[in-house]
This record gives C-alpha cells, sequence and structure tokens, in this order.
C-alpha cells in the first residue's frame, strides 16, 4: 500500500533527517547538555512545522505547532529568510526550494537510498505498480526512495514522507526486527489509533502479527492505513542478517486481491531485496 498517514512535503522532510522536535519554550531533554545548541534545535523544529497540509504558516502558526515563544519563531524565520530557505508573502511564511540542500546532502552520501533507487525503479516498472523503501527513524516510517505509477493515495507521497509504522507495511517489517525491549517500549509510548476500521489498535494483536511477520518474511497490510489500498513488504538485510530497511509495492485493493499480491509482487521485492543485500557489503562491508 503507498501509505498515508502523518504527511509532510520533501522540503519540510529534508531537515528531519537529523532533527528532534524541540518542546514548550524550546526545552528539549537535552538541553542540560553543554554540547546541545538550543537555537539549532528551535530552527529545525520551525522546519518541521510545515507540511503538504500546512505549506503556509504565520508566526503564530508556528508557534502554537513548535510551542516555541512567539519570538523566538519570529527570529527563526526570519533567520531562514535571510539565508534563503523561507520566504513570505508578508502574512505568512512558506520554506523555498533552498531547504532541498538539506536533504540531498544527506541522500548523496547515503549508499542505501542511492543503491534502492535503481532496484526499485526496476520493481515499479516490472508490476506496473509504485514501489518504494523506507527506513525507522524514532517512531515514524520514513521514505528513502520512491517510484510511483500512479497517484492511487488522497495524498502523494515523496522521499522524505513520514508515515506511522504500527500500520504500514514496510513500518511492520521494520518493527518485526526490533529486539523485543525496545518494540516493547514503541508499543508503550506510541497511540495505535485508527486510520480505518481495519486498522490493528490493539498492542497484543499488533505483536502477534508481527511475530507473523518474522516467520513469513514479509508483511502485508490490507487497507489499515487508508481504504482501497494494500501493499506487500519484504526487508532489506545486511549480510549479517540485520533489517536495515524495508521495500513495498502498493496497489489498489479493487484491483489486485491479497493472493495476488504475494503471487505476483512477493517474488520480485525478494529477488530486489537480495541484490540489495548483495550491493550493501560491496558498498559498506555489511
Amino acid at each position: 500500500m503507498a501509505e498515508a498517514g502523518t504527511r509532510t512535503t520533501p522540503a519540510a522532510a529534508a531537515a528531519t533527517v537529523a532533527a528532534t522536535a524541540v518542546t514548550a519554550g524550546g526545552a528539549a531533554e537535552e538541553a542540560s547538555d553543554p554540547n546541545f545548541m538550543t537555537s539549532l534545535a528551535r530552527g529545525l523544529s520551525v522546519i518541521r512545522a510545515f507540511t503538504e497540509r500546512e505549506p503556509n504558516l504565520t508566526i503564530a502558526d508556528i508557534a502554537k505547532t513548535t510551542g516555541l515563544p512567539r519570538a523566538a519563531a519570529r527570529r527563526c524565520l526570519l533567520t531562514l529568510m535571510q539565508l534563503g530557505y523561507a520566504g513570505s508573502d508578508g502574512r505568512s511564511f512558506y520554506l523555498k526550494p533552498k531547504i532541498l540542500a538539506l536533504g540531498y546532502s544527506f541522500l548523496s552520501s547515503a549508499p542505501l537510498a542511492t543503491i534502492l533507487d535503481p532496484l526499485i525503479e526496476q520493481v515499479s516498472g516490472a508490476v506496473q505498480e509504485s514501489c518504494s523503501a523506507a527506513v525507522l527513524d524514532e517512531d515514524e516510517l520514513v521514505y528513502i526512495a520512491r517510484a510511483a505509477t500512479k497517484r492511487i493515495m488522497s495524498v502523494g507521497l515523496n522521499v522524505g514522507s513520514r508515515l506511522p509504522a504500527y500500520c504500514t507495511s514496510m513500518g511492520r517489517v521494520l518493527l518485526a526486527a526490533l529486539p523485543e525491549a525496545e518494540l516493547d517500549a514503541y508499543l508503550a509510548r506510541v497511540p495505535l489509533r485508527p486510520y480505518t476500521e481495519r486498522t490493528i489498535t490493539a498492542a497484543d494483536a499488533l505483536k502477534r502479527e508481527l511475530e507473523r511477520v518474522r516467520e513469513r518474511g514479509f508483511s502485508l497490510v490490507d487497507q489499515e492505513l487508508e481504504l482501497g489500498l494494500r501493499s506487500i513488504a519484504v526487508p532489506i538485510r545486511t549480510a549479517a542478517g540485520g533489517v536495515v530497511a524495508s521495500m513495498n509495492v502498493s496497489a489498489q485493493a479493487a484491483r489486485v486481491t491479497c493472493p495476488e499480491m504475494e503471487l505476483q509482487f512477493l517474488p520480485r521485492l525478494t529477488k530486489a531485496a537480495e541484490e540489495a543485500r548483495v550491493l550493501l557489503v560491496r558498498a559498506r562491508g555489511i
């Protein structure tokens, strides 16, 4: 399933790779660390406030979203404007294309995204459906590569888009690979809200499903994040067997059944994941 949920534009997502949101008043947990730069954390939280749904924000909007004082939000916005990362129409602010340079620095230096791009294009072209790859960042799924043949979702997804992990096929593959203690901590802090009537929202039921994912070696999610969408995903592993990412194919439920997804898409995904493993060994020796 090309999966929707919490969504950001590529520009806003560009700064989220290394950023952590700041709590009210700019007081982050790391504030007591003498090496922690609060002003930088505040600036990154301002960038993260812009989303596909909210591409234009006022100072008051930014302050409310980030928990920063209005004066601090204003200084961050004006600094971003002076540096060319943001613009203003006189009332609201918006991100400018230059912000993409922040994300490009990560993508251009990350062998994983570079390796997966052509493999995803191949799978997408072969099955004529959208194909993506993602990693787990904090509690969310983050897209690092994507080939979309058509728009089959309520909104578009791009590299940098963030989605909930618990009700997405790629997210479940990644959660299934977590050590038990880390998975329990995730389930304890993340609210499992229903996106559709099919969404698994009970922690014990989700744990059983993740065990099934581990046993089968893939995850198939049927309309749990958005009605009418199905997705099947496999893990991308290192030579030692560790899971570093996941890869999926998504399709409209009216066009492809669950058994057909396993029959038509799973073999190609599995082959591409194995090719990725070999390439990662050559690139990084892992």
